[in-house]
């Protein structure tokens, strides 16, 4: 199975927070959950903690290399940055993943992430979906240690609300 691409200064376990969340589902494809988590604004339709996404520069709907963007989550406002974008080629893994912070550099609310997501058909025509995100600043170090961990859920209901939509859309 494929992993995620990390810049150095977002590799798990040496920032202040990671989460990782996973499914495997079956008749499922790449190209039916992509429309769904290409389009920022699409988000709100199956995930409650997403709202406002904003484009910048003319870009949209969709995501692509390097598209800047905002979006409403977790009670932070999110300026983001597209580092990655590999959409749906047969055989290869579908990639996805953005640079986000908010507030402003060099304070102690400043928080930077990188949200990734995976995307590759396994064997018996499974479909598997990792979502994982590192974040670095105090938000982060306070976010990982919360119980229940925000983070872990609210990308568990991330992942669910995507196949739900993407399988909803076959009918």
């Amino acid at each position: 199975m494929n992993a995620i691409y990390w810049p150095e200064e977002f590799i798990p376990g040496l920032t202040d927070n990671f989460c990782s969340n996973e499914v495997i589902v079956t008749d499922l494809t790449a190209e039916e959950v992509w429309p769904f988590l290409a389009m920022p604004a699409r988000w709100p339709e199956y995930y409650a903690n997403s709202a406002n996404a904003r484009f910048y520069d003319n870009a949209g709907p969709s995501l692509g290399q390097g598209v800047r963007f905002s979006f409403e989550t977790f009670g932070f406002h999110v300026e983001a940055q597209v580092t990655e974008c590999v959409p749906p080629v047969k055989g290869e893994a579908t990639r996805l993943a953005w640079h986000g912070w908010s507030g402003e550099e060099g304070t102690a609310e400043r928080l930077d992430v990188l949200h990734a997501w995976l995307i590759e058909m396994l064997p018996g025509n499974r479909l598997r979906i990792l979502t994982q995100e590192t974040q670095n600043g105090n938000p982060a170090k306070e976010l990982a240690v919360a119980k229940p961990n925000p983070m872990i859920n609210g990308h568990q209901e991330w992942l669910t609300g995507l196949i739900t939509a993407a399988k909803s859309a076959k009918r």
